[in-house]
């Protein structure tokens, strides 16, 4: 995430088609981390999902379906969208530091803060707020946790640069043989081509490995849909594609990947026993029901990731003030955001709020307060050099 939330600044392709400063990919990164925190707000109300601490009470049928459409939707694209965009910067910086330099930056900004979150942050999130250790005081429960190798496990959201780094060091060692991306243009066959092959993939993996599994603290059947775009954002670069396709081809085709993920989604609803609460086949498992949500998130994936291209790069190419800060900020929110959004689910815990009511306000008291911890605290002391 470090690497994402920064290159955009430091790596931009050096090439004439290129601008130095990609403003618009700075503004789709934080407007991503404010929908990870919405996300785990959600989590904290909704019946769907797993976070560190839940407040769930009881819920009509609307709002249990809005929340399963909003988090459904989000992770199909959000987190997908970061790994394009990691990628793209990768391709460039691996053509001007070579293996070595490229790997050492990336165990720094990538694998120092998922560390500093392991052993520090991620254990007292759950020591102090979420009342999951035993006795002793956090001293001994700590050690406790170090000894028996839980903090392994203990990645929280920062999952994402844990993988990261690692598809980042396997790429490396993939250029380091010398093989290159060819210069490809993006057209509609490799469009289609694509989102069936991840479509595909994903539903390999979710038929070996069931969804209860989790390596990293992610599902191992959401893994193809980042690598893919991973790779995706390198061969991007290299055909220039933030930049060279044509707006009309992005909303084109992003709209009708929308469009047929629609009814698709109504079908799985349906035919899949959302309606009724049975989410069994969701989770994976050679069927019809989970075939067809591994193709409705890989055409949510593209769908969302070209409108954004095409929208992002024509109406917010440019930053301000507010948009700079919250550029600045975005990697110290997303790797501080877990206890601080805790702690005012806590505080709101006892209002007498609607579900939805208290997961916006939670997302917006959350986004505040880990603007403010990222600004006057972690981008002030030694952790800055890394975030």
């Amino acid at each position: 995430m470090a690497d994402v939330l920064i290159s955009a600044r430091e790596a931009a392709p050096a090439r004439p088609a290129a601008k130095s400063r990609l403003l618009f990919i700075d503004n789709i990164r934080w407007s991503m981390i404010i929908l990870v925190l919405s996300m785990h707000a959600a989590d904290t109300y909704s019946p769907f999902g797993n976070w560190y601490y839940v407040d769930r009470q009881e819920t009509g049928f609307g709002t249990a379906v809005f929340f399963g459409v909003y988090q459904s939707f989000l992770q199909a694209f959000f987190m997908a969208a970061l790994f394009f965009i990691a990628g793209y910067f990768a391709a460039g910086a691996c053509d001007r530091k070579g293996f070595s330099q490229f790997a050492r930056e990336r165990l720094i900004r990538l694998g120092l803060p998922t560390l500093v979150y392991m052993l520090v942050i991620g254990p007292l999130t759950q020591y102090f707020l979420s009342w999951t250790w035993g006795r002793g005081g956090f001293g001994h429960q700590w050690l406790i946790h170090l000894k028996d190798g839980e903090w392994l496990s203990e990645t929280g959201p920062m999952w994402f640069c844990a993988v990261l780094l690692l598809v980042s060091l396997l790429y490396g060692l993939i250029r380091r043989t010398g093989w290159r991306e060819p210069q490809l243009a993006l057209r509609g066959t490799g469009i289609v081509l694509f989102i069936a092959a991840m479509a595909a993939a994903t539903f390999a993996v979710r038929i070996a490995i069931h969804a209860d599994a989790s390596v990293l603290n992610v599902h191992p059947g959401d893994i193809p849909q980042y690598v893919l775009m991973f790779a995706a954002g390198s061969f991007g670069y290299r055909g220039n594609w933030m930049l060279g396709i044509a707006e009309r081809s992005c909303i084109g085709w992003g709209l009708l990947a929308l469009l047929l993920s629609a009814p698709l989604f109504a079908a799985i609803v349906l035919f899949g026993g959302g309606l009724s609460g049975d989410t069994a086949l969701y989770a994976g498992g050679f069927n019809l029901i989970s075939a067809g949500k591994c193709l409705w998130e890989a055409l949510v994936c593209l769908g969302m990731g070209l409108l954004m291209l095409a929208v992002y790069r024509r109406h917010f190419d440019t930053q301000g003030p507010v948009a700079k800060w919250l550029s600045d900020n975005a990697f110290g929110v997303y790797l501080i955001h877990p206890p601080i959004l805790i702690g005012f689910a806590l505080l709101l815990h006892g209002l007498p709020l609607f579900a939805l009511t208290k997961a916006l306000l939670l997302t917006m008291l959350a986004a505040i307060g880990s603007l403010a911890v990222s600004a006057l605290i972690l981008r002030k002391s030694p952790l800055r050099a890394i975030i």
